[in-house]
């Protein structure tokens, strides 16, 4: 067979997995030229461990996709193997048969998906027909597998992915979404059931589903992308690479003890941490931005951060440890400011901010348009004011006659460059006789007016908005947000010139924060 047959992993003008659409903004198709990104620092990876070694030219190595959906790693990491052992195996019929019989393998999450990544694959569904450029499979699936996997229900979830019965017990005729990869307690037997026998794979690599495809409301949805983490480290590869949400970062719903795991691991050799979605994948919306991270079994040490600006300007590379701080700090020019901020000690302004239901009231309560008799109590809700009675209020009572500065419980503020962090109206007071609903939080509860006012400056100055952006990954304010910011004294109005000063920031460090922050307003 000469190089110039038709093989269809050769290139192709337009590729049509830069076509296709995404089957959710859960379960994404990874883009080509992404994947391609992926792999380069996997490469890099291995050659640092192996004396220069060129991956794609060992003819040993093993590869794993335990979410395949488009089957973009695997025909890329087989595009470059067909290169890399050119040399030692000559003939190319053989060579694509020994890398795609022996060397390349895949999961699929749903039935669909695994024909796309045969289709990609073998360029045939099948992988054992006439038109599969692969010779060397007796079976239809070849080494790309997909069975019908169930929940494991108890007390109405399931046991594995938390998945609720009433949404996905839905009989035979739909897909259950229950992955197989992580619908088991032993991936190592999946594992041996994929490859016909017990296989120890040298590099597991993919783009897992990112959250539960049940839940009708997305910001509220569990995750699941870091089961797809924990089960392949189970299985001990050399490398483990995937993309997923920069959420974890910072913890979050059924996140915190993994992001305390994966920060305490030093086997993280690279992040490469994309601040922007579209500049990762430009047809999704995944708030908080997505990274690649590569994982060696074999590193010891600290982890090389690379931050992704917006626009997709790749930022100076540092390496440093991931647990200095309870959650990863993205930018890496921001450690140096923090560290001087955290060195002084102070109490933070965490402990002054409210549970997510200030007084028991959720979004959608309402009083009445004007004010009466009974009802006295004024409530800040969903763009309205109106009133209640103080009885309606159900919990934190004594607020009511206090001066309180409040902020909304969601402001799209980390992504817009400079960023705002607050929206338009910012931080507000709220006088004697006031309350909200959840559509705010409390952010304090201060003494008088003039402490309050003094603490909403506060909260607009550019260094309390930037010790807030490290910590705030999406659009949701709470408590754990201002875990960084001082709890200063308002014996005065504080003035970034004074809070600079007061924490001893260079002209560097005040640029720096002056570049990601814009200038904020009291509103009126």
């Amino acid at each position: 067979m000469t190089d110039t047959a038709p093989f269809a992993l050769l290139k192709r003008n337009p590729d049509v997995l830069t076509c296709i659409a995404n089957l959710s903004n859960d379960e994404v198709f990874t883009p080509p030229e992404f994947a391609h990104r992926m792999l380069d620092t996997l490469a890099e990876g291995w050659a640092s461990a192996n004396d220069g070694a060129n991956i794609w030219a060992d003819s040993s190595v093993t590869f794993l996709d335990p979410c395949t959906k488009s089957g973009v790693f695997l025909r890329e990491i087989a595009k470059r193997m067909i290169d890399g052992l050119a040399d030692e195996i000559p003939d190319l019929q053989k060579r694509v048969d020994h890398i795609l019989t022996k060397q390349v393998f895949g999961v699929g999450i749903t039935q669909l998906t695994a024909l796309l990544a045969r289709r990609s694959l073998y360029c045939s569904k099948w992988a054992n027909s006439e038109h599969s450029i692969a010779t060397g499979f007796d079976d239809e699936h070849g080494n790309v597998w997909f069975e019908r996997t169930e929940h494991v229900w108890e007390s109405g979830r399931c046991r594995f992915c938390g998945a609720t019965i009433q949404n996905l017990d839905r009989g035979d005729a739909s897909e259950t979404y229950a992955y197989p990869f992580i619908h088991t307690d032993d991936p190592a037997t999946l594992c041996a059931k994929i490859a016909g026998a017990h296989m120890q794979f040298d590099v597991i690599i993919g783009n897992p589903p990112y959250q539960l495809s049940d839940a009708s409301d997305s910001a509220s949805a569990s995750p699941i992308y870091q089961k797809f983490i924990e089960q392949s480290m189970m299985l001990e590869p050399r490398y483990l690479s995937m993309v997923v949400p920069s959420r974890w970062f910072g913890g979050g719903k059924g996140l915190d003890e993994f992001r305390a795991k994966m920060l305490k691991d030093q086997r993280l050799q690279t992040i490469v941490d994309y601040i922007i979605d579209k500049d990762a994948f430009p047809k999704v919306n995944i708030n908080g931005g997505l990274n690649y991270f590569l994982w060696g079994r074999d590193h010891v040490g600290d982890c090389t951060i690379i931050t992704v600006e917006p626009g997709g300007l790749m930022g100076e590379p540092a390496t440093r440890p991931l647990d200095e701080f309870d959650v990863l700090i993205r930018r890496n020019g921001a450690v140096p400011i923090l560290r001087k901020v955290l060195a002084k000690a102070s109490p933070t302004f965490d402990r002054r901010v409210s549970s997510r239901k200030p007084f028991g009231l959720p979004t959608n309560f309402f009083g009445a348009d004007s004010k009466s008799a009974s009802r006295t109590v004024k409530l800040h809700s969903s763009g309205r004011t109106t009133w209640i009675k103080p009885s309606e209020v159900r919990v934190n009572w004594e607020w009511i006659d206090r001066w309180k500065v409040l902020i909304g419980r969601a402001t799209d503020g980390n992504e817009k460059y400079p960023l705002p962090i607050w929206d338009q109206r910012g931080p507000f007071v709220a006088g004697p006789g006031e309350a909200c609903t959840e559509t705010c939080l409390v952010a304090a509860v201060a003494s008088n007016k003039v402490e309050a006012e003094r603490i909403a400056a506060y909260m607009r100055t550019k260094l309390f908005r930037f010790l807030v952006s490290l910590r705030k990954m999406t659009q949701d304010n709470k408590a754990d947000i201002f875990a960084f910011v001082p709890d200063l004294t308002m014996d005065r109005i504080w003035t970034d010139a004074q809070l600079y000063k007061e924490y001893g920031l260079t002209a560097d460090e005040q640029a720096y924060i002056d570049s990601l922050i814009r200038s904020m307003e009291a509103a009126d």
